[in-house]
């Protein structure tokens, strides 16, 4: 388990208020031992990932890196894991995963027909649309994304599994543990905010810099880096790019993330390894 000083620098990293949207405020150190407390608990996970925007037609590119990272850093610790979205996003994932050696096969469309699906012993979200208090979903504009949104908070919702949720808006999957003080922070969007719940929700600034700081949890642990190199950060994103994925924030295919550029992303990769 992660000391003290080095649960709070992961929080500094990935949630010390770079982003204006105000969630992360509401991280606390102790959320990381947690989430490695329920990662340990088990031996199969999946992770789910995947926002697509409708009015760029595209994925975007907060989500896939964190995810692929965090799953890659499980599978070295001999995990059973698998990195589930939908159709439209799968594309994304899959180049994403190609460009860092991440086994295709564990990378699954699984919105066909769920179903049919199996549920792991633990669910981690990084980034996925959550219903809100209506049954809708929504973009951080309060628009309605449902036409778009397959329901895959549904695996989260019928605890089979034991779940993690990682959002940086409000309105993913696990942001519902903080709805009280979220309606209050952001009365505009209260609507709109996610209403799924989980065992342990990291708000942070990017969706993406959760997942990597939980690997670098994991790495700490660990005491090898088990997360993506610089080469590999840039690698993805750019696979992303040429894919067609989507700045959140800009609505454009870029190697930037919810409007922070390449270097910003490198710097908060690069702290974390320093923790190891």
């Amino acid at each position: 388990m992660l000391e003290q000083a080095r649960a709070r620098r992961l929080t500094e990293i990935a949630a010390g208020g770079d982003s204006a949207r105000g969630p992360s405020a509401l991280c606390e150190d102790g959320l990381w031992n947690s989430a490695l407390d329920l990662v340990y608990g088990v031996s199969s996970i999946a992770i789910v990932s995947g926002f697509y925007i409708p009015i760029a037609s595209a994925p975007e590119t907060d989500g896939p890196t964190g995810s692929v990272t965090l799953a890659r850093a499980l599978l070295r610790r001999r995990f059973d894991i698998e990195v589930w979205t939908d159709f439209r996003c799968i594309e994304a994932f899959r180049v994403c995963a190609e460009s860092i050696s991440f086994p295709l096969d564990r990378v699954i469309d699984v919105s066909g027909d769920m179903d049919s699906v199996k549920p792991p012993e633990a669910l981690v979200y990084v980034e996925r649309p959550g219903r809100a208090s209506d049954g809708a979903y929504y973009d951080m504009m309060k628009q309605d994304i449902s036409s778009f949104t397959c329901a895959l908070d549904a695996f989260a919702m019928s605890g089979v599994s034991r779940t993690i949720g990682i959002g940086d808006g409000g309105n993913e999957v696990g942001m519902g543990n903080y709805m009280s003080r979220l309606s209050e922070m952001m009365p505009d969007y209260a609507g709109c905010l996610c209403t799924v719940k989980a065992d342990v929700t990291i708000p942070v600034d990017v969706s993406n810099w959760g997942a990597y700081a939980l690997a670098a949890a994991i790495s700490i642990d660990a005491g090898e880096w088990l997360a993506q190199t610089e080469s590999e950060e840039i690698a993805m994103l750019e696979a992303l790019r040429a894919a067609g994925a989507v700045d959140g924030v800009t609505k454009k295919p870029s190697v930037s993330v919810d409007g922070f550029d390449i270097s910003k992303h490198l710097k908060v990769r690069a702290d974390l390894q320093d923790l190891l």
